[in-house]
Order: structure tokens, then sequence, then C-alpha cells
């Protein structure tokens, strides 16, 4: 009996295990600036905000973004650094309503549905897919020095609205070189050790 507790305790560590990789995998969420996620065509303003989650919370289907006037959604995702992005998982909504088809956009902030014309760094035909256990690989080479992400969903599987749950983006981040302007001036401060003057010591104990 302890033998086969044991092997089941095993089961569970090696699961947890591959969990907590997906979840590092998948933990881009933290560097979107999610307060400037813009999402066109959702039925609620800010809820394209929902579908970037924790790995865990991947099966939440409590939050979600809808689309309004027809199936299409227009995702805008500017991030806190820059980006190279190796991939992404889709959970969509049940039946009809999981989008069939997204276009990505690399560092093209403001698009609108007018521009999606233009042909994408990268599209995919996606499946339906309930718990995220389809990756999508993008090609790497055209998404590094990523800082702003369009995602283009164009059509679903026949519904007239779609539904997105989460999206998870997985690869590696770099905080932006340009904002390390701030430049120190500490040359400029006086130096207490150019001025020595009798009587120094006692001020130092003073101050400490």
């Amino acid at each position: 009996m302890s033998d086969h507790h044991h092997h089941h305790h095993h089961h569970d560590h090696d699961h947890g295990d591959h969990d907590s990789e997906l979840g590092q995998a998948y933990s881009l969420y933290t560097k979107i600036d999610t307060y400037n996620v813009e999402c066109l065509n959702e039925v609620e303003d800010g809820s394209g905000k929902n579908v970037f989650k924790p790995w865990d919370d991947r099966l939440d289907t409590s939050k979600y973004v809808e689309s309004d006037a027809d199936e299409e959604l227009l995702l805008r995702i500017p991030f806190t650094g820059d980006i190279k992005l190796k991939g992404f998982v889709i959970i969509g909504g049940e039946g009809e309503s999981h989008p069939a088809q997204v276009k990505l956009y690399k560092n093209r902030p403001g698009m609108t549905f007018d521009d999606t014309t233009a042909s994408a760094d990268q599209e995919f035909q996606l499946q339906e897919d309930r718990d995220g256990s389809i990756e999508y690989p993008t090609m790497v080479s055209r998404f590094s020095g990523v800082t702003h992400l369009t995602m283009y969903f164009a059509s679903n599987f026949g519904a007239e609205a779609t539904r997105i749950y989460y999206i998870g983006l997985s690869g590696e981040f770099a905080p932006t070189r340009r904002h390390e302007v701030t430049i120190c001036n500490y040359e400029a401060q006086a130096n207490p050790a150019d001025h020595r003057i009798k009587g120094v010591d006692s001020v130092r104990q003073q101050i400490s």
C-alpha cells in the first residue's frame, strides 16, 4: 500500500512540475501594460484585458471578451519592455463561438479594422481548444523586439459572436533600453573628503 501511495504522490508531483513549467512559460501576461490594452468591437468596455491572466486561471470562464457587432475582435497589446514572442495559446468559447483565425502584427500600435488588410507578420488557422493544450509557435525571428502586439481575430466557426476566455503568450522579456536614460549627477554633490576641516570628526558623530 505504501508503495502505491508513494507512486501516486510522485505522479502528482510530476503533473505539478509540468503545470508550473507551463505557468512560467506563459508568464508574459505580467509584462503587458494592462491598463493600456485596447480591444475593438468588444461587447463590454475593458473586457479585452480579462483574457490575460495566470496559467492557473486559464479555465476560469467567469471573465472573457466577446465580440459585439460581428465575429471580429482586434486586440492591441502594449508591453512594458521588449518581448521575444515564441508562441501562444488561445482558449475560446464553446462550439462555433471559438475564434477560427488570428493574424499577428508586430509594433503597429493604433491599428483599426481598416488596417487589417495589410499583410500580417504571421497568421494562424486555429482549432477549438477548451483547456489550453494547443500551442501555436511563432516564427521567432519575426517576433523579436516586440513592444506592441496586435491580434486580429477575423472569424470564428460560425457563431454570430466570438468569445475568448484566455490568451497565453510565451517568450522572453527584456526591459526597454530607452527607459534607462536617467543620468545620476552624483559628481556634482560636494564630497566631504574634499573639505577636510578641523572638528570634522565631531560633526560626523552628530550626524550619525
